[in-house]
């Protein structure tokens, strides 16, 4: 005979299992003292994603904390969240990874501190540790035309489909959540622009090229029902508002776009080298600085400035495999 009981261990909630004469332990969340639930629900323009790696982000810096002794976030000071940042970076994560959790300490503490729930915020200011980061990687002239294909609008509605996703992130330079997010209602009839939601909520107008604008009509025009129609396994569940749906109807997600690159790419690719190739081949091109930084929908200049990076390293490759006395 199975049994349960809850109580609260150090982490979270301990859900106490018994089988017989077996128990098992799994604890879910943290206590109820560290309002992280609450917090994740004030980050109303962040994307699931973001919301999703704060949620755990902070379940670990909690069990990280009461290993420590600190069982309330009053307890927590500046000097124990830079040991916390020193112990991520010990233990060899990414400089990008512990950056973020640097950002989410730094949300939900100034978060709490404005609740009233702790009376001064000990994350204000605070920063991962600089370091070389990893250049995003850029695909080459060859590769984006064997991906993108000829020009020509696929007969196919799937190849449809996919060839418009891969279109706007090139193309376009969109996010992989901005192209998930995308409504219907995005995209008017002969614009040569789409309406995107960014970072932050923020809303902006993209330019599309030209081979997008054919494949998005002819999505418009019949390719989106033709898919419906013969792909969907339920076309009653479709999501009626989304631009661009999985086989099950539901809008397409980060995996789902990760498989239609897989399908397309020469080689393995991540969604996002599509975003950093458009950027650094407007760069390549002579485009200025701030005119890429309104196109990617960057708040800050710094974030795009890696792209000039990027393009410094390019020239320096081709400079040293094209010149004999590289």
């Amino acid at each position: 005979m199975a049994g349960l009981a809850n109580q609260w261990g150090p982490l979270g909630t301990v859900v106490l299992v018994t089988v017989g004469l077996a128990t098992s332990r799994l604890e879910i969340g943290t206590p109820p003292v560290w309002r992280v639930p609450e917090f994740v629900l004030s980050l109303t323009a962040a994307s699931d994603s973001t919301k999703r790696a704060y949620r755990s982000d902070l379940r670990q810096f909690a069990e990280w904390a009461s290993r420590a002794g600190l069982n309330v976030p009053s307890d927590v000071d500046r000097r124990w969240l830079r040991r916390y940042i020193a112990f991520l970076s010990v233990r060899g994560l990414s400089r990008r990874s512990v950056a973020r959790k640097a950002s989410a300490l730094r949300r939900y503490f100034g978060w709490l501190a404005r609740q009233g729930t702790i009376g001064v915020d000990p994350a204000l200011g605070l920063v991962a540790p600089a370091g070389s980061g990893r250049l995003p990687r850029v695909l080459g002239a060859a590769e984006v035309s064997e991906m993108l294909g000829d020009g020509t609008v696929p007969n196919d509605p799937t190849e449809l489909r996919d060839r418009l996703v891969l279109e706007l992130l090139y193309g376009s330079g969109l996010r992989v959540a901005e192209l998930c997010q995308l409504d219907r209602g995005a995209f008017r009839p002969g614009s040569a622009h789409i309406e995107v939601i960014g970072k932050g909520a923020r809303h902006r107008r993209v330019p599309l090229s030209e081979p997008a604008m054919a494949l998005l009509a002819a999505w418009r025009d019949g390719g989106s029902d033709e898919f419906d129609g013969q792909r969907l396994r339920e076309p009653a569940e479709r999501d009626p508002a989304a631009l661009l749906v999985n086989l099950r109807g539901n809008r397409l997600g980060t995996r789902d776009v990760q498989r239609i690159l897989d399908r397309h790419a020469a080689t393995p690719t991540h969604p996002h080298a599509l975003r950093h190739t458009y950027a650094t081949h407007l760069l390549d091109g002579g485009a200025d600085l701030r005119v890429v930084q309104e196109l990617l929908g960057h708040r800050r200049l710094a974030t795009t400035q890696i792209y000039t990076r990027v393009s410094r390293e390019r020239l320096r490759e081709v400079y040293e495999s094209a010149h004999p006395r590289a």
